[in-house]
């Protein structure tokens, strides 16, 4: 085990320790607290997507950082037949404004503002303890990815796109994710599907991930920003959310086993 497979651990469990103390309040808490918590997450997310494709477009970072984050904040409290279009809205604007790769803009900013809308109705109309199961789940897929592949390595799961996951990383956070499914089905009383839902939530988490992943590598670019030592930025740290949020809000659709 080679010092430099480990070197940027103690600068990621920092910034995770702060991460999670900060987010915990904020999930705690609930209502406009986490409301705006998740709508300057999305603003900054929106700001780095900038960033990456258009470096040189400063002003406009912002401009669509700002609008992002109202849209996410007033998209929960509008009619649904409001709702898709303020958050369509940003990612059209940002199109007319960045120089290149406009549709790729647009819709990955639209994920980032419907990502948003997804927290804030899990939070807020399933509840707190949903809330932590989704957190949860994409927690230890990335913890336990990080720490399987680290240790085990083995061939890798799509080098081209992220050359760094390996399929034993990949497979480890699965395993934890049906862990983490389980206690949750024996403390609320689910059935054994609510573990499958565990496991397809950690895939849509890496599938976010690696959709960042493969934006990045298009765009040439490490990290989405440096705004959180040893991960990057929060498109970063956040992608495996969003594409859990999502999944969870589709999968609520079709199979719902009660509160918690």
């Amino acid at each position: 085990m080679s010092d430099g497979r480990w070197s940027d651990l103690s600068a990621r469990v920092l910034s995770a320790a702060v991460l999670v103390a900060i987010g915990s309040v904020e999930v705690w808490l609930g209502g406009l607290w986490f409301e705006a918590f998740i709508a300057i997450a999305c603003g900054l997310m929106t700001w780095e997507l900038v960033r990456m494709i258009d470096p040189d477009k400063v002003g406009v970072r912002v401009q669509l950082g700002i609008l992002t984050g109202v849209a996410v904040l007033l998209s929960y409290h509008v009619p649904p037949l409001f709702k898709l279009p303020i958050l369509v809205a940003p990612a059209l604007v940002g199109a007319g404004q960045v120089g290149h790769s406009k549709t790729i803009y647009a819709l990955f900013a639209l994920w980032i503002a419907a990502s948003g809308l997804g927290f804030i109705s899990i939070r807020e109309t399933m509840g707190f303890g949903w809330m932590v199961w989704l957190i949860s789940v994409v927690v230890v897929t990335d913890v336990a990815g990080y720490f399987v592949g680290k240790t085990i390595g083995g061939p890798k799961f799509w080098p081209k796109v992220s050359p760094k996951k390996t399929w034993s990383g990949t497979a480890g956070g699965w395993a934890a994710a049906a862990i983490v499914g389980a206690v949750f089905a024996i403390y609320a009383g689910f059935g054994f599907m609510f573990v499958v839902i565990s496991v397809l939530t950690s895939m849509a988490s890496q599938a976010g991930d690696i959709v960042e992943s493969a934006t990045k590598r298009k765009f040439g670019v490490k990290d989405s920003s440096n705004l959180i030592p040893g991960h990057g930025g929060f498109l970063d740290r956040f992608d495996g959310m969003m594409g859990a949020a999502l999944f969870v809000l589709i999968a609520g659709l079709i199979y719902s086993p009660g509160g918690m």
